[in-house]
């Protein structure tokens, strides 16, 4: 215990190191403030001043650090383009219809080089093959499209 009072900026810094290795496994940001904290208490103790002003220095920086520098550092790591994966890449895209599609009746559309089982998305509609449609969503295996309309020259 003495060679921690004789020793404490090494204490502090060690305290920090410990801190930001943890810090890499939870990616939240809270140690991370912590150890920020921790270093400002190596200060303290490279200074010269008592543990008690070490330990307050310490714990309202990193209080201070979590609660001001936090949202903003999580937002920029956190934060990103959205990305679409798998089925949900093709919302929106067009899609020649093969078979006609109707409310009775199940059709087929070209999407992406793949053939996909469709339905109407207004139960109305009747498309017919040739036409160009808009996915809007896929519910399993099947994609609700909704015409386009083509102006050609």
């Amino acid at each position: 215990m003495e060679w921690f009072r004789e020793h404490m900026w090494e204490t502090w810094l060690g305290i920090s190191a410990i801190l930001l290795v943890a810090e890499m496994f939870s990616l939240d940001l809270v140690l991370a403030m912590f150890a920020i904290g921790a270093l400002v208490g190596m200060v303290a103790a490279l200074v010269g001043l008592p543990v008690s002003v070490q330990l307050g220095a310490a714990g309202v920086t990193a209080l201070a650090a979590v609660w001001l520098l936090r949202p903003s550092m999580a937002k920029r790591l956190h934060g990103g383009p959205e990305l679409s994966l798998g089925h949900g890449k093709l919302v929106g895209r067009e899609a020649e219809v093969t078979a006609d599609i109707s409310p009775t009746t199940v059709g087929r559309v070209m999407l992406a080089g793949e053939t996909w089982s469709a339905v109407p998305y207004d139960e109305t509609a009747t498309i017919l093959a040739g036409e160009h449609v808009e996915v809007m969503e896929i519910r399993g295996a099947t994609v609700v499209v909704y015409p386009v309309a083509r102006l050609d020259p």
